[in-house]
């Protein structure tokens, strides 16, 4: 019988991680230990800022990928059967990363546009970081699917930025009062839903109550991980 396993490409940031595994338990359809998702992590806290290095470009973009690629090969070579990365940035590496091993990167941008086509919303707000949104990573696989991926202002990415670096990062719950504001420029452009597009914001919402108007990419993963190693799967609805 094929034995299935989990390999979590983690540490991007560490808290993010550990939101993500607890995302794919609580997915699982499990009465006992022995039910549960195979899982390998694998938390690289080393790894270096992937927004920063995506803007500086050159040696700097490199250097990611080339970690990245060992950190995946490490967890192919432990058996692992797929690789979930539950850090939306480091999706600006994955497809070059993907090349080189034999096993395949659950990837969390086009399994979440698959999930909002399904659902007929066709105007997401995304909220990333400044790599992820200045790469067009939500905009072209969004495109792809059908759907019009829309960035916040100049200010409202200041504040994304901020609950993202100066609080979640930081080690902090985050400030409500930032998301309200943010939330307030999604609506003012005319967008259907709103996508948490970075897994620290997963950790925002994983502390405070958001309403059924954001859909969470890390959570998308989490299901889609659960499938690929044919656990069955606990529906939970997805914020």
């Amino acid at each position: 019988m094929m034995q299935y396993r989990l390999g979590v490409l983690g540490g991007m940031g560490p808290q993010a991680t550990n939101t993500f595994y607890q995302f794919v338990i609580d997915r699982t359809d499990a009465q006992t230990d022995q039910e549960h998702v195979n899982a390998l992590i694998l938390s690289d806290s080393e790894m270096p800022d992937r927004t920063s290095a995506i803007l500086s470009g050159g040696e700097a973009r490199e250097g990611v990928y080339r970690r990245l690629l060992a950190d995946a090969r490490l967890l192919e070579g432990a058996g692992c059967t797929c690789i979930a990365v539950p850090c939306n940035t480091s999706h600006f590496f994955l497809d070059r990363v993907q090349e080189e091993i034999g096993i395949p990167i659950l990837h969390m941008i086009r399994e979440t546009a698959r999930l909002l086509a399904v659902q007929g919303l066709k105007r997401p707000g995304i909220l990333a970081t400044d790599g992820t949104i200045q790469t067009g990573l939500y905009q072209k696989e969004f495109s792809a699917a059908g759907i019009e991926a829309v960035v916040p202002s100049t200010q409202a990415q200041e504040l994304v930025m901020s609950l993202i670096y100066d609080d979640v990062k930081a080690g902090r719950d985050g400030d409500p009062q930032k998301f309200a504001a943010i939330h307030e420029d999604l609506l003012a452009q005319g967008c259907d839903c709103g996508v948490l597009a970075c897994t620290e914001l997963s950790v925002f919402a994983d502390k405070h109550h958001l309403p059924p108007y954001y859909t969470d990419a890390m959570a998308v993963l989490a299901e889609r991980a659960v499938e690929a190693c044919h656990k069955p799967l606990r529906h939970i609805f997805i914020k």
